[in-house]
């Protein structure tokens, strides 16, 4: 950039600027009066361009905004009656769920959809969650642009655009299955997620899902495996002349075997479940026959589950990859560290043992795909948790599986207008509608 020399012209002029003029003082000759009105000149194109810049990284910022608050985004509603019933967060905070009223044909119909967010397994872990919007109301954001599943235009959702949509956050570590009525002073944790699920159905009961014509229960990864776990317990809840099902996105975890042959993912649970005292919240039909941690694992509790329910995954679940396959507390010699990250960074070896995840997948689906009742989209993305965006969900360039998008697969499968039990092709290149970079959570 051309810089002006002021040398010579001290005590002729006189410039002074601020963000929004130029003042200057102008000496008699004609000589100076020219070279000041191009310095002049200079400095309010500089001053131009310099607010230019501005509005566009304001609009930059304007449209940051509403990608990821969304639009139309949909307030929060604190739970504070659900705190004297001891329903409260890992701090002890309310609960809290966002709630987008339904309209027109959708009046009577609801979907409650739970947040995700793994799990803690120890004081540590949930302590530090308790900082956070995972175990604490304090630190969530007070809007939710709702979109996937639950987005409210008919062109990107349109057998649930209108219905009662309600995003359930998620701050208990458990999968909404903690109830220890003891609390400990020295940490002042609260492993109440159970107490939080009911009072969340409780109150949206009382707002008129009492009166519900059409429910679904659902969930992405940890509130996916809760919409599994609360699925028959939801349907009892309901109208009996209601239909009511389930759906679970990215939350049919495996009982898988790792890279060490051990199986590193019960031992997690055992611990999740022990903690949060999660086993009498666990349904009875599985933790009567089983160790109650194994009764975390879809594949135990499907085949003895009522309501029908719809499972959407990943064959190659970018989540599971990392840690039902190769967990790093495993993975000694972090020879798995850019594999599990990036499919394409692992060695023809690694990819044969990833192969043998998606064989593992299958054989735990196979109480899924064995009753026609239930649904079945199981792609062969390297994803993780596929209907939350429009994008994913009904988008033109979102996942297929047999020429069908998810939306389309999941709305004729809960209406019955056609049944849907379909598998992708088995390598984790072979679908070109999968995206060319892992989705998680």
């Amino acid at each position: 950039m051309k810089t002006t020399t002021m040398a010579g012209f001290h005590g002729l002029l006189n410039l002074s600027l601020s963000s929004s003029s130029v003042s200057i003082h102008k000496p008699k000759s004609f000589f100076y009066e020219k070279k000041l009105s191009l310095i002049k000149e200079e400095v309010e194109g500089l001053h131009f361009i310099r607010m230019e810049k501005l509005k566009q990284c304001w609009s930059s910022l304007l449209v940051l905004a509403v990608v990821v608050i969304g639009t139309g985004a949909v307030p929060i509603t604190y739970l504070q009656s659900a705190v004297a019933k001891g329903a409260v967060c890992l701090d002890g905070s309310a609960p809290a769920y966002h709630f987008d009223k339904g309209f027109g044909s959708g009046v009577n119909n609801w979907i409650v959809h739970m947040e995700g967010g793994g799990w803690c397994t120890d004081v540590a872990s949930c302590n530090a969650r308790k900082n956070t919007m995972k175990g604490s109301s304090k630190f969530m954001n007070k809007d939710f642009g709702f979109s996937g599943i639950l987005g409210g235009k008919q062109n990107t959702n349109p057998d649930f655009y209108n219905w009662n949509r309600i995003k359930v956050r998620y701050c208990d570590g458990s999968s909404f299955t903690g109830n220890v009525e003891a609390v400990n002073p020295a940490n002042k944790l609260f492993f109440r997620g159970a107490r939080v699920w009911r009072a969340v159905i409780d109150d949206l009961m009382a707002k008129g899902m009492k009166n519900a014509q059409n429910a679904i229960l659902s969930g992405c990864s940890a509130g996916a495996l809760a919409a599994i776990l609360h699925c028959d317990t939801f349907r009892a809840i309901l109208p009996p002349t209601a239909r009511v099902k389930c759906v679970s996105d990215a939350g049919y975890f495996i009982h898988g075997t790792d890279i060490s042959g051990g199986s590193y993912i019960q031992t997690y649970y055992s611990k999740v479940v022990a903690l949060h005292g999660s086993a009498k919240s666990l349904p009875v039909s599985c933790t009567s026959k089983m160790k109650p941690e194994l009764c975390f694992f879809p594949q135990n509790v499907v085949p003895s589950m009522r309501t029908p329910l719809f499972v959407i995954n990943a064959a190659f679940d970018s989540w599971q990859i990392k840690n039902v396959l190769a967990p790093t507390v495993v993975d000694k010699r972090k020879e798995w560290k850019n594999c599990k990250l990036d499919l394409k960074k692992c060695t023809a070896a690694q990819l044969k043992t990833v192969q043998g995840f998606r064989d593992q997948m299958m054989r735990a689906l196979s109480p899924v795909h064995s009753t026609p009742s239930r649904g079945l989209f199981l792609d062969s993305c390297h994803a993780h948790c596929q209907g939350g965006s429009a994008a994913s969900w009904s988008g033109a360039k979102g996942p297929q599986v047999a020429n069908s998008k998810i939306s389309q697969a999941v709305g004729n499968w809960f209406y019955g207008r056609s049944a849907f039990q379909k598998i992708d092709c088995p390598s984790p290149i072979c679908n070109p509608t999968c995206p060319a970079i892992s989705t998680d959570e």
